[in-house]
């Protein structure tokens, strides 16, 4: 008899490498969370540099006086789907505000922001249709292309020209198209370049997601995101985003004003099929979206920690992840065992930031990965690139 574990043998011994270079890199456990920047880690005060929690919203008292509130007059649960049991008001508030924030006529909450994209680009696609997508996408949007049966065409990352051949050979195939691109991508934290995209419309005939993940609430004059920083948004057909960055929360959602979106809801088996959010983290997450709207200011302030990042980054000398400025913030590095070696220093000086390696990295990189909190001090900022001059940088 084959053990059906035999096939995850090299995880395994993968995995031992790295245990005896010291702990468990990919499955760290915070003790105690002190702020949206700081928690205990093995006993120790750590600076988080590696959380996605942008907006610095986690621990924002209004947010989690909502959270509270809904605990006690709705309960824990909602126990099974929106399709089965029905919506809580809640569920519709939030989708309302979305929509609003957004400037969209419809918005659909998913329970996960993985979710999300399984759900949109497998109700949106089907077996004749195409989805070209960005050879760097996240892989809920690779899987949300195996479950919708289309055909799956990948271009090269950020490649316009690339994108423009292959849709060019596919003129003659039946059925709709679909370009999924994302507004920051979250390895190397580079941008789509979506203008280079879009010029491309016209002449394909394409429909186009943005999946605007690592940049809601980060990009744009009112933070919806690349589209509303590249003043694209009515290009961009449809929008999916996640709870979990920068509303500090659980969930994502799909937007867009096509007249038949509405439909979606009854064609995506992710979203029929999966068990509604609960009301703490729908209520955290309304409070959540309207602090974004009330309060521009943490863009601002999550703008000017990331370029104090990057160009202390920058001035060391490290070689980046890319050129652009953005919350998502990596250093490349030769190999995956001086990766491990440098993550373990730099969690026993006090700085917890993300270990990113091959298969999950694009061009199997080794990456330090860090993301920038609107929350971090000046002084957390400084400490960061002290420790990356002495860990990383020898000095």
């Amino acid at each position: 008899m084959t053990d059906l574990f035999d096939k995850h043998k090299p995880i395994a011994e993968r995995f031992e490498r790295m245990m005896a270079m010291g702990v468990n890199a990919v499955g760290i456990t915070n003790d105690k969370l002190l702020s949206p920047t700081r928690a205990l880690i093995q006993g120790r005060e750590t600076i988080l540099a590696g959380t996605n929690n942008y907006m610095g919203i986690t621990f924002e008292k209004g947010v989690i006086e909502a959270g509270k509130k809904a605990l006690d007059e709705f309960g824990t649960g909602t126990t099974g789907s929106r399709i089965a049991n029905g919506s809580y008001a809640m569920h519709k508030q939030l989708e309302a505000e979305l929509a609003t924030f957004l400037g969209r006529k419809h918005c659909i909450v998913f329970t996960t922001g993985y979710q999300a994209n399984l759900g949109m680009i497998s109700g949106l696609a089907g077996p004749r249709d195409t989805v070209y997508l960005d050879a760097d996408s996240h892989s809920s949007i690779y899987d949300g292309c195996t479950l919708s049966g289309a055909k799956l065409v990948r271009f090269r990352h950020n490649d316009a020209a690339d994108l423009d051949k292959r849709l060019s050979r596919s003129e003659d195939n039946e059925g709709g198209k679909l370009v999924v691109l994302e507004g920051i991508y979250s390895m190397l934290g580079d941008r789509a370049p979506l203008r280079d995209f879009v010029a491309l419309k016209e002449k394909h005939k394409f429909q186009l997601l943005v999946d605007e993940a690592h940049s809601f609430g980060v990009l744009g004059p009112h933070g919806r995101g690349l589209a509303d920083e590249a003043g694209l948004e009515a290009e961009a057909d449809f929008v999916v985003g996640t709870f979990s960055k920068s509303i500090g929360s659980i969930g994502g959602f799909g937007a867009g004003d096509h007249p038949l979106f509405e439909t979606l809801r009854y064609a995506m088996r992710p979203y029929m099929f999966t068990a509604s959010s609960s009301p703490a983290t729908i209520a955290t997450s309304i409070a959540a979206v309207k602090t974004l709207a009330r309060e521009p200011e943490r863009r601002d302030a999550l703008r000017r920690n990331s370029e104090r990042l990057f160009n202390g980054f920058r001035n060391l000398g490290f070689e980046m992840g890319c050129e652009e400025v953005s919350p998502v913030i990596a250093v490349k590095c030769k190999d995956e065992p001086s990766t491990i070696m440098m993550w373990n220093a730099l969690l026993n000086a006090g700085v917890y930031v993300n270990i990113a390696l091959p298969p999950g990295t694009p061009n199997r990189l080794c990456l330090l990965r860090c993301s920038v909190s609107a929350a971090h001090s000046d002084a957390e900022i400084d400490k960061v690139i002290e420790v990356f001059a002495k860990v990383v940088a020898g000095r």
